[in-house]
């Protein structure tokens, strides 16, 4: 893309909010359940999105606003997706318990396994770029090896669903946030697990009665933000023993049991979040005031995720099947 372009050998400048609508592109028939940009940054123009329809699509979302291709190989709705770090496959897994890795140009499944459980979150390790972890509705998450098809590990919790997965730096840890709270015990929501060995490090992280449906870190700094079901953000600790920071709360989006996902600026100066009302919150990750707000959509706005490269560009989708493009 042209647009991207300039800002490949430069620094990334500081991210502003978007004030404009540039595409606004509705080709699915379903919710969309996740969106993410290309990480390979020369061909950050594509955006992948994951629906309720049962489909995956690549849009232009830099250039164009159009869709490049669409991809149909599951049969129930697709819960969740990810570019590989080569940006040339994609990952997804969904409700009909399958997982597929996929070639972008060619459409092949280059793996297909079968899972006991219906999938809803996948997260590539951030240095071993053939192995996967993916979970669901299940007790068990799965450590998955792309080069031999097989699951590498299990990790065990007492829990009904993984709702969310986050590797922290290096790969060496990683959080699950789980549908685990009962009337007598809170703990367990968030689960710190070592990679290697599959042992539990902590389930005693977050305290309150409250699931979190998405857990996001921090670029710059050891700090993780978990999005809970009590229409607030809540910073953490991405060190043991994962802390949280009881001064720091980013309030006032609601969550109202929609899995709305957050995520900071590439710059770490903002925390940017969808809310069941549609609209879009930005909010100072220093001061964990509201900056602005977007009237993004008419249904709920369930992701909401920056460009990796140009400062300003922001998109987002909600539960009516579109996808929006800011700057």
């Amino acid at each position: 893309s042209e647009l991207i372009k300039p800002y490949l050998g430069s620094k990334y400048k500081v991210t502003e909010v978007p004030k404009s609508l540039i595409f606004y592109m509705s080709k699915h028939s379903g919710p969309v359940n996740e969106i993410q940009w290309c990480p390979v940054w020369e061909q950050s123009h594509m955006l992948l999105s994951a629906s309720m329809d049962k489909t995956v699509k690549v849009w232009d979302a830099v250039d164009t606003g159009c869709c490049l291709k669409t991809y149909s190989c599951h049969s129930c709705a697709v819960r969740a997706a990810q570019w590989s770090c080569c940006g040339r496959r994609i990952l997804s897994g969904g409700f009909d318990s399958m997982l597929h890795l996929t070639d972008v140009e060619t459409g092949k499944q280059i793996f297909s396994s079968k899972t006991e459980f219906r999938i809803s979150a996948l997260k590539f390790h951030p240095t071993e770029s053939n192995v996967f972890i993916c979970g669901g509705f299940s007790p068990e998450v799965k450590a998955w090896d792309l080069r031999t098809s097989k699951v590498l590990r299990v990790y065990k919790a007492a829990v009904q669903q993984t709702l969310d997965i986050l590797f922290l730096p290096e790969g060496r840890e990683f959080l699950t946030s789980t549908d685990a709270v009962s009337r007598d015990s809170a703990d367990r929501t968030i689960v710190a697990w070592d990679f290697q060995s599959s042992a539990k490090i902590s389930n005693q992280i977050f305290h309150e009665r409250y699931t979190c449906p998405s857990l996001t870190l921090h670029p710059k700094e050891s700090v993780f933000v978990a999005q809970t079901n009590g229409n607030y953000m809540a910073l953490f600790s991405a060190q043991r023993p994962y802390r949280i920071n009881k001064k720091k709360r980013y309030e006032g989006h609601k969550v109202e049991g929609f899995a709305v996902g957050c995520e900071f600026s590439p710059d770490g100066t903002l925390l940017v979040t969808g809310s069941s009302d549609g609209k879009v919150f930005f909010y100072n990750y220093h001061t964990s005031r509201i900056i602005r707000t977007l009237s993004a959509h008419k249904e709920a706005c369930v992701s909401a995720t920056f460009h990796p490269v140009l400062p300003s560009l922001l998109a987002t989708c909600d539960w009516a099947g579109e996808i929006k493009v800011w700057q």
